[in-house]
């Protein structure tokens, strides 16, 4: 359903369960990220009717996902750490073409949102079928439903606005560098991306 085009290494399960405190904490940066991405959209697209009445529930949602994360340290005594340079999301957005119109723009970012949704939906998986506590496999697998909610919001926003043709050339070719960058960054638990 998603089309990543390289699965994540299984071992990545192991190593977030070995420190659940850091992993707990780069979730909870990435669905502060994913609110604040919606909003800054609502700012630069304020005529873009479907666009607005469609996101400005999922600020709602994404900083509420925020708040469930940080119950859930709360649950297992463990602090919020600092957030961390996300190096997955900035060579994404360092792939998005510059320049440009601002109706150019729009596509680039709506295509990298649904790529950083879809992966994460695809971790969340992994976390669901995989960890060994069974509330855990439960937490996380609400989160999958829900971003697996947002990568096709985010993709359908983009057919709104763009040609249907131009929008699939441009997510293969996400896709594809998508799949280049996972390969170049190191396994690492702590991470949710």
């Amino acid at each position: 359903m998603l089309g990543l085009k390289l699965p994540t290494d299984p071992r990545w399960v192991n190593l977030a369960e070995m420190d659940l405190a850091e992993i707990l904490t780069d979730h909870a940066y990435c669905e502060q990220k994913a609110a604040t991405s919606c909003i800054s959209l609502l700012q630069g697209y304020p005529d873009k009717l479907k666009l607005v009445k469609e996101l400005a529930p999922i600020v709602t949602e994404e900083w509420g996902h925020f708040r469930l994360v940080l119950l859930e340290l709360e649950r297992r005594n463990l602090k919020l750490g600092h957030q961390r340079k996300d190096e997955y999301v900035n060579e994404l957005m360092k792939f998005g073409k510059k320049g440009g119109s601002s109706e150019e723009r729009l596509l680039e970012k709506l295509l990298t949102f649904a790529l950083i949704e879809a992966r994460s939906c695809e971790r969340f998986r992994l976390l669901s079928l995989n960890l060994k506590e069974d509330d855990l496999k439960e937490f996380y697998h609400k989160f999958m439903v829900s971003e697996a909610g947002h990568y096709r919001l985010f993709i359908d926003l983009a057919k709104t606005y763009f040609p249907e043709e131009r929008v699939k050339v441009r997510w293969q070719e996400y896709l594809d560098r998508e799949a280049e960058i996972l390969q170049n960054l190191e396994l690492r638990g702590d991470r949710l991306h």
